[in-house]
């Protein structure tokens, strides 16, 4: 039985870059197939597929799973809030948003995850200028939203607010992951398998739901959903997993600096998408935020009580 090792700091940076131009090509594999599948189709396809692929690493290195109903609580919760609420948000709301957009909005995280590690689960204690930088990225998002917002509050604007409540639950759930599963001894691949097969299950009992519409599985939306699940869903996950361990909760979540990089120009190379004045500002705005929060840019230094 395998025990788990630390990765070396150089191996850690490899995976977080990796986990960044995987997730940025994430948001092109959802557009492609939501083509042919429904937004509860392709959330429960590429959960079905990355948990088969993590389930196949496990039993060829012979990883310890979770044990203790208390753990296994814990990952339940995060299957929901990590995996099933945020993949069902971000396919629905990629029905009505770019590709493109939907990866800047996920660059919020990094922000959610602070407000989240300090308000809730007060696993970290922010200084001033973090507390700054969180106003500032949350004038990025009102930047990104509100031009749309004024002129029309249609299904744009529904689903750039349910992109933002899918990074809330990222937020939420690296945050959880620090408070209660920081210290369960599983490997990076075990870990990660310990949420996102429950996150599976529960897809496949509603399947008699999901797959109640038809789908249309073409060469180019079987491939997107296969590598969504196996890449995206899979082997990203546990690259993270191996880097939050490594970083913590806020300083892993900046993998999200890659994300939209990624995600833009796969959707205006490879889509024919197009953004708006807006987009990249609030993105540019955001960018700041998330640097304060990360103390790159560094406005004080008394920290807030927590």
């Amino acid at each position: 039985m395998a025990s788990p090792s630390s990765p070396s700091p150089a191996s850690i940076v490899v995976q977080f870059v990796l986990t960044g131009i995987v997730w940025g090509s994430s948001f092109l594999f959802i557009a492609v197939a939501l083509t042919g599948m429904t937004p509860a189709q392709v959330a429960g396809g590429r959960l079905l597929f990355g948990a088969l692929a993590l389930g196949a690493i496990v039993l060829v290195r012979r990883e310890r799973l979770p044990r203790g109903r208390r753990t296994w609580g814990h990952l339940v919760v995060l299957a929901v809030s990590f995996c099933v609420v945020p993949f069902l948000l971000f396919a629905w709301a990629e029905q009505h948003v770019s590709s493109g957009l939907a990866s800047i909005f996920n660059a919020t995280t990094p922000i959610m995850t602070a407000i989240m590690a300090w308000a809730v689960f007060r696993v970290e204690r922010l200084a001033i200028g973090q507390l700054v930088g969180i106003g500032v990225g949350i004038v990025g998002v009102v930047v990104i939203i509100a031009p749309g917002a004024v002129a029309d509050v249609g299904d744009s604007t529904v689903a750039q607010l349910a992109l933002l409540a899918a990074t809330a639950c990222y937020g939420f759930s690296l945050a959880y992951m620090r408070r209660f599963l920081g210290d369960t001894g599983l490997s990076g691949v075990a870990f990660a398998f310990g949420y996102i097969a429950p996150a599976a299950a529960i897809m496949v009992a509603l399947s008699p739901l999901i797959l109640a519409e038809p789908m249309r599985l073409d060469l180019p939306v079987s491939a997107s959903i296969i590598a969504l699940g196996v890449l995206g869903t899979g082997v990203a996950y546990v690259w993270n997993q191996n880097t939050l361990r490594a970083w913590g909760p806020t300083r892993a979540s900046t993998v999200t600096y890659i994300t939209p990089v990624v995600g833009v120009g796969l959707g205006i190379l490879l889509l024919n998408e197009t953004i708006s004045w807006n987009e990249p500002v609030g993105a540019a705005v955001v960018f700041v935020g998330i640097l304060l929060v990360q103390q790159r840019l560094r406005l004080g230094r008394r920290a807030v009580a927590g």
